[in-house]
């Protein structure tokens, strides 16, 4: 069963799905600046365009280009700026 979810009034989408047994999702995010929590750590792959992140507790923005992924500990939060469209696999680890 496919799930389409919309964040900040429709600047971030993304449809979830289950592969394998294991909760994914894809997605695109329009320029700007977003915050996101988490329930469950994630894994994150960049699949076009670059993401700026930060994770929390620290100070400085990493670029992420495509190609590329970060993880996002269960039960944290990030930021994420982008100044180009970009699309994301987002792989729930737990």
């Amino acid at each position: 069963m496919l799930k389409h979810n919309t964040y900040f009034d429709g600047r971030v989408q993304s449809v979830g799905f289950e592969r394998n047994g294991l909760r994914q999702s894809v997605g695109v995010i329009v320029p700007g600046e977003y915050r996101f929590d988490t329930g469950a750590a994630e894994r994150m792959t960049v699949v076009s365009g670059a993401l700026e992140v930060r994770l929390d507790g620290e100070t400085d923005y990493r670029l992420y280009p495509a190609g590329t992924y970060f993880e996002v500990a269960a039960k944290s939060a990030f930021d994420v700026r982008t100044t180009a469209e970009s699309a994301y696999l987002c792989e729930y680890l737990a």
